[in-house]
């Protein structure tokens, strides 16, 4: 099946936010909400299955279920924007507009993968 160049972005937006999971882990430490265990491992996995994500959409057996899991993925990423918004160490140096702007990128981005299910 082929899919339009916008599908395509979004993989490589997927893939590339998970490789830098394991480029930069402390930048994803330092964000991890307090009542999270095990903030490594969970920085890993989460890099791991937004990269298997990505290459999930471009694949037809996996295309819907991927979509279905990164808006899941992404309902379960906005705990740790609000989190950010509540903790100043957590987004010390992040422009404030840019913390309170990643809440309805999230929607978003939640919208651009639903409007790719068949």
């Amino acid at each position: 099946m082929i899919y339009s160049w916008h599908l395509y972005t979004m993989a490589a937006l997927y893939i590339i936010a998970g490789l830098m999971h394991f480029i930069k882990p402390k930048l994803y430490l330092r964000i991890m909400p307090n009542y999270l265990p095990n903030h490594t491992l969970l920085v890993y996995l989460s890099g791991a299955i937004e990269i298997a994500l990505g290459v999930g959409i471009c694949l037809p057996l996996l295309h819907n279920f991927a979509l279905c899991a990164i808006i899941g993925m992404l309902l379960a990423f906005l705990l740790v924007h609000i989190y950010m918004l509540n903790n100043k160490k957590a987004s010390e140096g992040i422009p404030q507009w840019f913390v309170v702007l990643r809440i309805p990128l999230q929607f978003i981005l939640m919208y651009w993968a639903y409007s790719y299910l068949e």
